[in-house]
């Protein structure tokens, strides 16, 4: 199992479906923990009820159908699927209308989707998601990728403290993936995926959804500056190092 996950953490995204597959497929009393440690490029499909879609993940599954945040139905439908309480429900309600205005405000456009559910009497936890398909043929066409994708999972755990206050656990994964393909430059293609977790205690006088999303935008934050400084700066760095551009090959030395 540690082999699996260590390879698992070294699979390209857009290959990880296959790599999963094939680990089910080798190790299948493992199948449980893959599944539910393993994150996977997400998927989308249409909340027919309401013609809005929403995102697949682990987290509103419940044997081979997933709830909609949007009508809290089963597709396909299950009668006796998992559901949120009614309070936990409101929250999730108003969690996916500021979810979209935030992912509108930072990725101009994707799919955005929330779910909550109850861990214990004291607890509950949140899962926040985005896509954002940045290809030719995507959600907010710039014509300027071949095939792109950004999916981010940000699942955070609540557990309510004395005093008015509560501990937070956000747990943040995003996997990039990109093709270019030009006459210039010929094909390039890049993916790879970044994990974080944070911690904080903070006063819920403001209520939870406003700590959590203070939280998951400072976490965006930083993995968007540290994908610029592992992916595309150390790349550029590679590339520079063994294609130079050509002004710098021609340069002409010196005469001595």
């Amino acid at each position: 199992m540690e082999a699996a996950m260590g390879l698992m953490r070294r699979m390209p995204p857009k290959h990880s479906e296959t790599a999963l597959s094939a680990l089910l497929t080798l190790l299948p009393h493992h199948s449980s923990d893959l599944l539910s440690q393993v994150d996977q490029p997400l998927q989308v499909i249409c909340d027919v009820d309401n013609g809005k879609e929403f995102i697949l993940c682990e987290y509103n599954r419940d044997a081979d159908s997933y709830r909609s945040p949007w009508s809290n139905k089963y597709h396909p439908p299950l009668e006796d699927g998992a559901m949120p309480s009614i309070e936990l429900r409101k929250l999730e309600i108003e969690a996916n209308e500021v979810f979209t205005i935030y992912r509108d405000q930072y990725y101009e456009g994707g799919i955005s989707s929330v779910y909550m559910w109850e861990d214990d009497e004291e607890s509950f936890v949140g899962c926040f998601l985005i896509k954002k398909d940045g290809s030719k043929t995507g959600h907010g066409r710039r014509g300027f990728l071949q095939e792109g994708a950004w999916d981010a999972i940000h699942v955070i755990e609540v557990r309510l403290e004395d005093e008015g206050t509560a501990s937070y656990c956000l747990t943040s994964t995003v996997m990039l993936s990109l093709t270019t393909d030009n006459n210039a430059a010929g094909t390039f293609s890049l993916s790879g995926s970044i994990r974080r977790q944070m911690k904080m205690k903070l006063s819920v006088a403001e209520g939870h959804l406003c700590n959590m999303g203070r939280m998951i935008e400072e976490m965006e934050s930083k993995l968007r500056n540290s994908l610029d400084q592992v992916y595309f700066g150390k790349t550029k760095e590679m590339v520079c190092t063994l294609r130079p551009p050509s002004e710098v090959v021609h340069m002409k030395l010196p005469d001595k």
